[in-house]
């Protein structure tokens, strides 16, 4: 089985890894060709589906595991890359790695089963692209599945995570980390390692297809995150959260941080998912979180 990976970042290396591990042939496609141990790199554009078609042909399965850097460009970015991979998966498995965002304010804990019901543009541009993947699902062209996962963290998340560089690196050094929304309201978390182990399950599912998996994850306030790091260094950090007339001056200047803030909700009260069915029906696990918060620390060292 030939599984091709749309994308080389934090995801898609340990997809890549896990599915090399277990034997499996793997492409990866980027724009640059990015190389990754054990598998057949091609550098592609994905929203063209003349050449995602090229690097199609001999895949069982296309993970769909890029996402657009710039958010406020989701809404031109995103459709023609859900419409290439439609076109060039026919008779194929996809498996399209999201998010959260479709939900809107949800009621709490999110399920697999939740309504989408997105309330600001970027939630409403993913439900969008599930909705083309799954209709072409419901129309017999591919097999499709959305593998949706919170705000991820773990060795390698970057600035643009909320729990990246940003938040642990003046947190370890005792310092003052700000945060968007409220340090103290509880948030679900995916461990980088635990998207890729329900990416790989998904993939390997024999049950209906058609459907939304959410990533096992644990539930913490950033406040008490960073007084768990402070235990372990033995400084004493702060965290706190942006003023709402600051993130709104930003966003005047900058449309990335606008996007931010637009989706700001999911940390002003509590942002919960719960995998239970994924859990029982895949066999996946959330990592403790002893073991996370150790992994995440050692990666900044």
């Amino acid at each position: 089985m030939t599984i091709l990976v749309l994308g080389a970042g934090e995801v898609g290396r340990r997809l890549v890894g896990r599915l090399v591990a277990a034997g499996d042939e793997v492409v990866v496609a980027t724009r640059s060709g990015t190389a990754l141990s054990g598998a057949r790199s091609v550098a592609v554009d994905a929203a063209s589906p003349e050449q995602l078609a090229a690097v199609t042909r001999t895949a069982s399965t296309v993970v769909v595991a890029t996402n657009p850097s710039q958010y406020h460009r989701w809404p031109q970015l995103w459709p023609p890359l859900i419409d290439s991979v439609i076109a060039a998966s026919e008779g194929k498995q996809v498996v399209l790695m999201g998010n959260l965002y479709g939900y809107g304010r949800a009621q709490m804990p999110m399920t697999e089963t939740s309504p989408l019901d997105p309330v600001e543009v970027k939630g409403r541009v993913r439900a969008a692209v599930w909705e083309k993947l799954f209709l072409a699902h419901l129309d017999g062209r591919l097999r499709a599945v959305e593998v949706r996962a919170s705000d991820y963290m773990g060795p390698g998340a970057g600035a643009t995570s909320q729990l990246g560089t940003r938040f642990f690196e003046p947190v370890i050094a005792g310092r003052t980390a700000w945060v968007v929304g409220d340090p103290g309201a509880e948030h679900s978390w995916s461990y980088l390692d635990d998207i890729a182990a329900t990416l790989k399950a998904a993939i390997r599912y024999g049950g209906q297809w058609g459907r939304a998996w959410h990533v096992p994850s644990t539930a913490r306030t950033r406040a008490a995150i960073a007084g768990e790091v402070d235990a372990v260094t033995g400084r004493r950090s702060r965290v706190v959260g942006y003023p709402d007339w600051v993130l709104a001056g930003l966003g005047l200047v900058s449309p990335f941080l606008r996007a931010v803030g637009d989706s700001s909700y999911q940390f002003t009260a509590p942002f919960l998912i719960d995998a239970s069915e994924t859990e029982r029906e895949l066999g996946v696990a959330t990592t403790p979180w002893t073991v996370v918060l150790r992994e995440t620390l050692a990666g900044y060292r």
